[in-house]
């Protein structure tokens, strides 16, 4: 059963005022070593056990394929557990000017040496179809909280994002391309250009979703056999996103009401609006 009573997972108990300006800005708040010794030795070691990462790490690395993705990461448990609501979490949250949030659901990756490059993307999914729903819900927030417990250098599966990007309606011919060269400055009321970022273990980046990111290559011969990545994702409320999943039941058990409030919404299906574009 998971455990609901949250421990001091976070360094820090609430982002400064300064560090809400920079992510208005930007798009994004970089937060280097901010999880906790323990707690970061505990998410490791949950990740490393979990049956399908556990499976991809027992073949030999010229066996392995250049990743690997889960959604959805149901099986929490003791510190994964607690990244819902955690104090540090629900303060970020609540530093938005929001109607509140939903939890809409979770990823592991895991990037090996040898691994392409991640293009310049946006990830708000009402911005990639075209039903009347998903253009009335284009300016609610989507988070994404994307947490790296290996850390990661310049160079080797780095996050590269550009600043301001957010500004910019994503419609279809907005690239990653033409944001560099600056077709768009005008409407982000900013020169955008890219930045790469270099994160210690233990290191969480909140991201606005539609600031514009991808992950350079992991090369051959990194001195890292792979970086992790999980991703903690929330949703203003309303109707779901494109991956907003199914709450398993035994989420609920012994739940606070500020968790159950997290939980209370529809998934996504089809019915709810259709696929239109990707």
């Amino acid at each position: 059963m998971p455990v609901t009573t949250t421990t001091d997972l976070f360094r820090l108990q609430a982002p400064s005022p300064e560090d809400m300006v920079s992510f208005h800005e930007d798009g994004y708040l970089a937060l280097p070593d901010v999880l906790g010794d323990e707690a970061l030795g505990g998410l490791i070691d949950e990740i490393l056990a979990h049956e399908t990462v556990a499976e991809f790490l027992s073949k030999p690395e010229p066996e392995r394929e250049a990743g690997l993705g889960i959604r959805n990461w149901d099986n929490k448990q003791f510190w994964s557990d607690q990244l819902f609501d955690a104090p540090f979490v629900s303060a970020l949250l609540q530093a938005l000017n929001s109607d509140g949030f939903h939890f809409c659901h979770s990823t592991i990756g895991l990037t090996s040496r040898g691994a392409e490059r991640l293009r310049f993307h946006q990830d708000h999914h009402h911005w990639n179809h075209d039903n009347q729903i998903n253009i009335e819900e284009r300016d609610r927030w989507y988070i994404q909280m994307l947490y790296y417990p290996v850390g990661f250098t310049r160079g080797d599966a780095e996050l590269y994002v550009i600043p301001g990007s957010h500004r910019v309606a994503p419609l279809p011919h907005v690239t990653g391309e033409s944001l560099l060269v600056g077709e768009h400055d005008e409407e982000a009321e900013r020169h955008l250009d890219f930045r790469a970022l270099e994160l210690p273990p233990g290191s969480m980046v909140f991201l606005n979703a539609r600031c514009f990111h991808g992950v350079s290559p992991k090369p051959a011969d990194s001195t890292q056999e792979y970086r992790i990545l999980f991703n903690y994702v929330f949703k203003e409320i309303g109707p779901p996103h494109r991956y907003t999943q199914p709450i398993p039941p035994h989420w609920l058990e012994g739940a606070s009401a500020y968790r159950r409030s997290l939980f209370d919404r529809e998934a996504y299906s089809p019915e709810i609006w259709p696929l239109t574009n990707k």
